[in-house]
């Protein structure tokens, strides 16, 4: 019995990853739709379509087979903030993906994980190493080389990328607070369902025409995307330890650059590519301490 687990245990891992790389590969085609979608219609509407499609779909997906149950919180008041915080983060996104490249607003988004590190010291007493303090500060060093203010190159859409990552960041932390309380169902309806009843109050003030049955598909997609792309997360999550799958949620990058080049014939320069990669090795160097700290706090607990 001992040799099949020890033998299993690989397999699941592998399946771990394969599931990270599937749900890597669909956020950056998100985006791209999401980039092409602004060019005819508002934050607001693609936000509300994103935020409305996924509502319909979680609850087509679970409400057959959980019932009412899967809109009973033990939280309300955590899981409506939450939903809120997310809100903004994919405003934050939509808005500033529609003025950056793919690659760029990629990298920027990478930063979510090092303001989790910052933000769940206090709000959810996890200690802050001075190593993860160093990871933070080389993250945030590889930030300055990508959006490089002061400079020509700058963008100022740069920060409504960094006012996602830390809205998406602080929706992390809060996804933690819940989890003990609420079913990971039950947390997955409430993730759009502030912003489908925000954005539905905003959109008809902002609204613009559907140009026919293509457009209407490739907005409602969005949120269809993206619910199968947060599963494969995670079903990530359940068959590998997060330190080991997390490194290859990276993979996005790739994509975006693929995806970036074929919508616009964009190519990073080689600042975001040297900042791209800081970052990358600040995330992996986070991974690789908590899997060298693991063992020994479960000895402790032990």
């Amino acid at each position: 019995m001992t040799t099949a687990v020890a033998a299993a245990a690989p397999n699941r891992t592998l399946i771990g990853i394969l599931c990270m790389l599937v749900a890597s590969s669909m956020f950056p085609v998100m985006n791209g739709l999401v980039q092409i979608l602004s060019e005819r219609y508002s934050t607001e509407q693609i936000v509300w379509a994103r935020a409305a499609s996924h509502l319909v779909f979680i609850l087509a997906l679970f409400a057959p087979r959980v019932g009412v149950a899967l809109v009973r919180t033990h939280t309300p008041k955590w899981q409506i903030i939450r939903s809120g915080v997310h809100l903004l983060s994919m405003l934050f996104f939509f808005t500033g993906v529609k003025y950056l490249p793919l690659a760029k607003a990629a990298s920027i988004s990478f930063t979510a994980p090092f303001f989790v590190a910052l933000l769940a010291w206090p709000m959810l007493g996890e200690r802050m190493t001075a190593e993860r303090l160093m990871a933070v500060i080389v993250a945030f060093l590889g930030v300055l080389v990508v959006i490089r203010p002061g400079t020509e190159v700058f963008q100022w859409a740069s920060l409504y990328m960094l006012g996602s990552a830390v809205c998406y960041a602080l929706y992390q932390i809060l996804t933690r607070r819940v989890a003990p309380h609420d079913s990971a169902e039950t947390s997955a309806v409430y993730s759009p369902l502030v912003a489908t009843a925000v954005m539905t109050a905003v959109v008809p003030f902002v609204w613009t025409p559907i140009a026919g049955w293509t457009d209407a598909a490739l907005l409602f997609s969005l949120g269809i995307i993206g619910g199968i792309a947060h599963y494969f997360v995670a079903r990530a999550m359940i068959h590998a330890q997060a330190n080991i799958i997390a490194p290859f949620g990276y993979w996005q990058l790739v994509g975006s650059v693929i995806v970036g080049y074929l919508i616009s014939g964009y190519l990073p320069d080689a600042f975001t590519w040297i900042g791209a990669g800081i970052i990358v090795c600040a995330g992996v160097y986070i991974a690789w301490c908590e899997a060298r700290d693991r063992p020994t706090l479960t000895a402790r607990r032990a």
